[in-house]
């Protein structure tokens, strides 16, 4: 069965979202909620995972989308995708840990390509991911992503991106080529 069906739909985000994905990408990722999936950082991670004036300055600004996935009224998925000089940025990517493993994230993931490469016509999607998850590093590898063998360090004691558990965290960059399409 296809991930994304007619019971639920992909649209933008707007303000009045704010609050909702706010909920969503904690549920998914911080505390005792987030362990019934299996992309939770809740042994790495306290505290915020998304800033909501950080959410809301994407929501606004130009080459910059965040996607809703809703069942009914209610938002399952999400992910935000912006233009970062020559190449796409993935990020906020959070589907509700019941819905893991079901196709739904894979689905989104796609539509971001699409965006970047059909309306953008940018060559590549990068995003960074915690060098201490390996098993996601692994799922986005599956999916044709590549290490860039670039590193970035975590933002320590900027409590937006949360209260780190332990002290070595950091980013790594991961890529994967687009084939450019002709705008929709």
């Amino acid at each position: 069965m296809d991930a994304l069906n007619t019971a639920t739909t992909l649209r933008s985000a707007t303000l009045a979202d704010v609050p909702a994905l706010v909920a969503l990408v904690t549920r998914c990722y911080r505390g005792e909620a987030s362990r019934a999936g299996w992309t939770t950082e809740a042994d790495l991670l306290d505290g915020e995972r998304i800033d909501p004036d950080v959410l809301r300055a994407d929501i606004a600004r130009p080459h910059s989308r965040v996607l809703i996935a809703e069942r009914g009224a209610t938002t399952v998925a999400c992910a935000h995708v912006c233009r970062d000089g020559d190449a796409g940025y993935f990020g906020m990517f959070a589907v509700a840990p019941e819905l893991q493993r079901s196709g739904l994230g894979s689905t989104l993931l796609a539509e971001c390509e699409h965006i970047v490469a059909g309306q953008w016509r940018l060559p590549a999607l990068r995003m960074t991911v915690i060098e201490q998850r390996p098993e996601l590093i692994d799922w986005y590898r599956r999916r044709g992503y590549r290490t860039t063998g670039e590193i970035k360090p975590f933002p320590y004691g900027d409590p937006r991106f949360g209260l780190p558990k332990r002290d070595d965290l950091r980013f790594v960059v991961l890529e994967k080529s687009l084939p450019t399409e002709h705008a929709a």
